[in-house]
């Protein structure tokens, strides 16, 4: 089988607003018991592992298997961190051991009268087989803030 080899570039930008203080939705990122709450949380995937060293040039890891399906793998370094203000990473994703994405995301802590402003900002390279995946991308961060914002609730 030959694989075509093509590159696609998808970004996106998600703006919530939560209804919750600022430092209580960066807990949420920055404490690895909080982000493990919420970040893939539910009975959609079955986890097989997960790392979280939340610092400048640290790691996270986030690996499982999607039931009855395939087997995602998120790896993050961390690029930039200003507390309370803003989160910079780099990652890739891999599904069922190929890599499909390279992405850039900044992550931003505003607070406003009602709690506080979040807005994720991503720019993803998407590779060969996976090159139509961008808008699947944003799909899959618009579930991702949602569950955060049931666990903030």
């Amino acid at each position: 089988m030959t694989i075509e080899r093509r590159l696609a570039h998808a970004g996106f930008t998600l703006t919530r607003d939560y209804p919750h203080p600022l430092e209580r939705v960066w807990d949420s990122f920055a404490e690895e018991r909080q982000k493990r709450a919420w970040w893939g949380a539910g009975d959609a995937v079955e986890p097989s592992e997960w790392a979280s060293d939340f610092r400048v040039g640290g790691r996270d890891i986030a690996e499982g298997r999607f039931h009855g399906g395939p087997v995602s793998r998120y790896e993050a370094t961390y690029t930039d961190i200003v507390e309370h203000v803003r989160i910079v990473t780099t990652y890739d994703m891999w599904l069922d051991g190929i890599h499909m994405s390279t992405s850039v995301a900044s992550l931003e802590f505003e607070p406003i009268d009602e709690g506080t402003r979040f807005t994720h900002v991503e720019h993803g390279v998407f590779f060969d087989r996976f090159w139509a995946d961008g808008p699947n991308r944003e799909k899959g961060s618009r579930g991702l803030l949602d569950a955060l914002g049931t666990y903030l609730a």
